[in-house]
């Protein structure tokens, strides 16, 4: 039995994302890291120096590992940024912006 099943909770209705063209399913009150995770992805950033992934790691907005691109707004962090409908996530690379 998961957390919402024992709570009785239901989640209002699914909506999508995109992310790097991909359709997702998010459903609401998730962050956008939730979303991805939920999804498989587990990966949304490479790094400046030498293009290596990165994702969710402390999960509370403190490390800035899961920075990503929402709705063309680099820097966002995937951890603390609730996932709206229609939203474009796109996968950050180095900055966000042309270094």
């Amino acid at each position: 039995m998961n957390p919402l099943e024992c709570a009785g909770v239901r989640p209002g209705p699914a909506f999508e994302v995109t992310f790097d063209g991909r359709r997702i399913e998010a459903l609401p009150g998730r962050t956008v890291a939730a979303v991805l995770w939920a999804a498989g992805v587990t990966s949304w950033r490479t790094t400046r120096n030498g293009g290596r992934p990165r994702g969710v790691f402390c999960g509370i907005g403190v490390c800035f590992d899961c920075l990503v691109t929402v709705n063309d707004r680099p820097g966002q962090r995937a951890c603390l940024v609730p996932a709206r409908p229609g939203d474009v996530i796109r996968t950050q690379e180095g900055t966000g912006h042309a270094d």
